[in-house]
Order: C-alpha cells, then structure tokens, then sequence
C-alpha cells in the first residue's frame, strides 16, 4: 500500500511520463506533416514529369548531387534509410554526445527537407525509414525536459520514437509495436515497457486521428485462399524470399564500399558525380518505364490492385535497380515502400503467369514476403501488410509467406538493417584510450565512414 502511494504521489515518476507522451503525440504529429510533404512534392513531380517528359533527365541528376552534397556537408548522419541509426544510437558505443551524430532534432529536419526533395527529383524512394529517425529525434529531445527520478532512459525513448514513427508512416500502431520488439528492443525489460509501449501507441494514433483508418494502399479485398492457389502462391513466396534476398546483399556489398571495383572506387572518391550518375540512370529507368519507376510506387501498385490500365511487364527489374541506385547515390532514402511496390509487382506478374484471376490475392503474399526478405523482419512486414487486407481469411498465409520469404533470404543475406547499424558505428570518432595505445583485444571503434 505504502508502495503504491508513493508512486501516486511521485511528481517526477508522473511529470516524466506524462513527457513521454506529450513527445510520442509531437513525433506522431512531425510525421504526419512530413507524410503531407513527401506526398505534395512527388504530386508536383508528377505534374511536371506529363507535362514535360525529358524534365527528369536534368532535374533529377542535378538534384541527386545536390541532395548528397548537401548531406554530406551540413548532415552526413541524415544518409540512406535512417533505421540503421537508430538501431546504431541504442549500441554502448553510441553514448553521451555520439548519440548526436545518429539522432537528432537537427538530423530530423535535415531529413524531412532532403528526402521530401529526393521525391521531389523522383528518385525511387519510401518515406518509411525516414520516418523512423525523424521520429527517434524529436522523441530523443524528451530527456531534457523529463525529470531524473522518473526512470524513463534515453534508450527507451529512441525505441519508442523509432517504432512511433514507423506506426505513424503506415498508419499501423500495431505495426510499430511490432517493429520495437523484432528490430530496436534486444533487452526484455525494454520489450514489456508499459510506458513505452504507450508511447508507440500514442505516435500510431496521430496518423489515425488524421487519416482515419485507412491503410497505406487503401483496402486489398481479397477471396478465399483455395487449394488453387497453393502453387502460385508457393511460388510467390520463393521468388519474393530470393528476390528480397539479393536485394539485401546488394544494398550491404554497395553501401558497405569494401569492394575493389570501379565504381566503388568513384563513389568514394567522388560521391557527388557518383550521385548525379544514379540520378541520371534513375531518370532513364523512369523513361523506359513510361515513368512507373519513379517515387515509391505507390501508383504503381494503386493501379494493380484496382486492375486499371497497363503496368510495364519489366516493372520488377526496373524497380528493382531504380531503387538500389537510388539508395547506393547516398540521399536520405527509405526502401520500405518500394519494397512493397516490387513485391506486389511480383505476385502480379506471377499471377498472369498462372492464369490466376485473384491477382490482389498473390499481390498481398508478395508484398509481405519480399519486405520480409529484404528487412529480415517478417512479423512486421506480415502485420503492416495485414493491416491492408479487408477481412482474415489471408491471415495465416501472409504470416506464412513472411515467415519462409525471410527464411529463404538469411541463406542469401546478413541482416540488412543490423550490417548497416555496425557500418554506421565506423563513424564514431577513435577512443581516447586508441590513442593513448590501447591493448590488444580491446573493442574499439574506428574513425572512417561507411
């Protein structure tokens, strides 16, 4: 009883988490402004892209470079998805002032601004990753205003803050819960956080309150899964866990820069031509493919799942590329929903293959088992790609193809998001005791970027 009025009575213990979900609500609302954003510049894109074909072989080259050259001078920690800094803000490497090169309230607005621009220029990009360090960084900025005795911890406000975001992007709060436990929280205690778990909640309910309940693709209306649909769908599942596989790798060995090609070499030593080259080759992608490529796909898949007009037969090939370069130029790029987009691209070409008339039903297995491949996160793909479908008779399968899609992918690739935290952490600066002649064995980190 003495316990319980105690913490009653704690004006810390309550200011700090009342806090706590004043901040969610902010980076819940910060990513609801950054989604209007996103969406009104890759709308203008468009605009002048039918009106003006040949636009995006000067705009989106010269943009790219801008957009690295801007990165690298004023915000190198806003390049690439941004989930890789969080995850490499929560690693002991990564305490005190360090945290700040991961994130941070003016890493936040730099990547608001910088990739609302990249789908501004029509790279082939998702707002998704993003959102999770634009939210980590306003979260993050809560543990200046909460009281010391009000146990809430750094670490637990960058989970929060990450997870919110990804339920405030998707306009999955279930999702973002589910994002906390499988990709930011290794510690229990941190999984079962009441509080935490609130906070996430709290940044998934301003998308909700905004946009109402409608998913990131609108609704998929799918039938009953039938014994016709087992080998289509099986084979869904296999392309989508190799395809997402290779994806993955492919990220890994190019961002990672290790490799003694040529282009690596130039990306090194000129990452700003490098990034007008990916911008140009995007352009043409987007050219060829009557301009389906560019922005995140969204129409793309939109226009599948309503069967209306004609989709480009190579649409997963060029998707496929238009991303990796996108992503291998260095904005601040996320690759969630071109995930989905090729994915579903996926389950539709595989469905005209077949002859199968239930095309949203292959659309929706593809969409969560190439997402789960590429992430090797197959309890949140399977959730957010769940959220889209109207009913639960595609429960069990989607769960299914996620599963084995990212069981197939580990044979091919590392873990994408977790390979691309470690290179992050080859940003901190050299230790004191490096430089002072550290002893053998000693973990340390070393000064170069990734």
């Amino acid at each position: 009883m003495s316990a319980l009025k105690q913490e009653l009575y704690d004006w810390q213990l309550w200011t700090g988490r009342a806090m706590v979900i004043a901040f969610a609500a902010l980076a819940g609302i910060t990513v609801v402004a950054f989604t209007w954003l996103t969406e009104h510049a890759l709308a203008q894109f468009f605009s002048v892209q039918r009106s003006h074909w040949w636009a995006p072989l000067l705009w989106t080259p010269v943009s790219t470079a801008a957009i690295v050259w801007l990165t690298l001078r004023f915000a190198p920690g806003a390049a690439g998805s941004g989930i890789p800094q969080v995850m490499a803000a929560l690693e002991p490497d990564a305490q005190g002032p360090a945290r700040s090169m991961f994130v941070s309230v003016r890493l936040s607005v730099a990547k608001v601004a910088l990739t609302a621009w990249g789908l501004l220029a029509g790279l082939s990009l998702g707002r998704e990753g993003p959102s999770v360090q634009i939210a980590a960084g306003v979260m993050h900025q809560a543990r200046r205003w909460i009281p010391k005795r009000s146990q809430v911890s750094a670490h637990s406000l960058l989970i929060a803050g990450g997870a919110a975001g990804i339920a405030a992007a998707f306009n999955t709060p279930l999702g973002g819960v589910m994002f906390a436990i499988e990709e930011l929280a290794k510690n229990p205690e941190q999984r079962s956080n009441g509080l935490i778990l609130a906070a996430i909640v709290m940044g998934g309910m301003m998308a909700v309150s905004v946009y109402g309940n409608a998913s990131y693709f609108g609704v998929i209306r799918i039938e009953q899964f039938g014994s016709a649909l087992i080998l289509p769908g099986l084979l869904v599942v296999i392309c989508s866990g190799i395809a997402g596989g290779l994806f993955s790798r492919l990220l890994i060995v190019s961002l990672a820069g290790r490799s003694l090609d040529w282009f690596s070499a130039y990306r090194r030593n000129s990452p700003v031509k490098f990034a007008a080259a990916c911008g140009l080759a995007v352009a043409i992608l987007g050219l060829v493919s009557q301009g389906e490529t560019y922005g995140s796909g969204y129409a793309h898949t939109r226009a599948m799942l309503d069967n209306k007009g004609e989709t480009v037969s190579l649409f997963v090939l060029f998707k496929f590329i238009a991303t990796w370069l996108t992503t291998w130029s260095g904005v601040p790029a996320g690759i969630f929903a071109p995930s989905l987009a090729i994915g579903g691209a996926l389950g539709n070409d595989i469905a005209q293959l077949t002859s199968q008339a239930n095309a949203p039903t292959l659309i929706a297995l593809g969409m969560a088992g190439f997402l789960a491949a590429v992430t090797q996160a197959p309890l949140t793909a399977f959730i957010i790609v769940m959220e889209m479908v109207d009913g639960h008779a595609l429960v069990l399968s989607l769960m299914t193809s996620a599963m084995l899609a990212s069981v197939i992918s580990r044979l091919i690739s590392a873990p994408l998001y977790s390979t691309l935290a470690r290179l992050q952490l080859l940003r901190l600066p050299l230790r004191d005791a490096q430089k002072k002649g550290a002893p053998k064995g000693s973990k340390l980190v070393p000064s170069r970027q990734p």
